[in-house]
């Protein structure tokens, strides 16, 4: 599952902040690249600006947990669709449910979420959460993405694979 550089420069207008994100996330790889899957209609609300944070939950410490950091890149994926956008990362913050309830997360993020009441008793059994605070969401032209598997969320490269000797 390789996107390239080129590929995301060629859908991004001209003079937009987003060209220099992405030629420095792919020249210095010091910022996480990250691919989300996104239903409807939160990958609608998400580009238009409306959902401002994104939320994982998940019985196993699997990414984006502890895997997405400040300024990481996140290409927003329709499911079984193409790349259809972009947003940086402004801040993630990580949650063992053993210590913080479902009910204070939803209570302090609950309305950048953009969730209903199924969606909060669908993630009763969750152990984990991750909330990321999105900026700057960019719809692109699509791009199709060889992605096969059920996961929603796909670490491609990320700040703790990067080695300095």
């Amino acid at each position: 599952m390789d996107v390239g550089a080129g590929e995301l420069l060629e859908r991004i207008p001209q003079g937009s902040p987003w060209v220099e994100h992405i030629v420095d996330a792919y020249s210095r790889r010091e910022i996480g690249l990250h691919l989300a899957i996104f239903a409807e209609p939160f990958l609608s609300r998400t580009l238009c600006g409306e959902k401002t944070i994104e939320s994982r939950f998940s019985r196993n410490r699997c990414a984006p947990f502890d895997a997405v950091g400040d300024g990481d890149i996140i290409l927003l994926k329709a499911v079984g669709g193409p790349i259809c956008g972009l947003a940086i990362v402004r801040q993630a913050w990580f949650f063992d449910l053993a210590f913080q309830t479902l009910d204070q997360i939803r209570e302090t993020f609950g309305a950048g979420i953009c969730a209903e009441q199924g969606f909060w008793d669908s993630r009763r059994d969750a152990a984990y959460a991750t909330l990321i605070e999105l900026a700057e969401p960019i719809e692109i032209a699509p791009l199709h993405c060889a992605k096969r598997d059920r996961r929603g969320w796909v670490a491609l490269w990320n700040r703790q694979m990067v080695f300095e000797f």
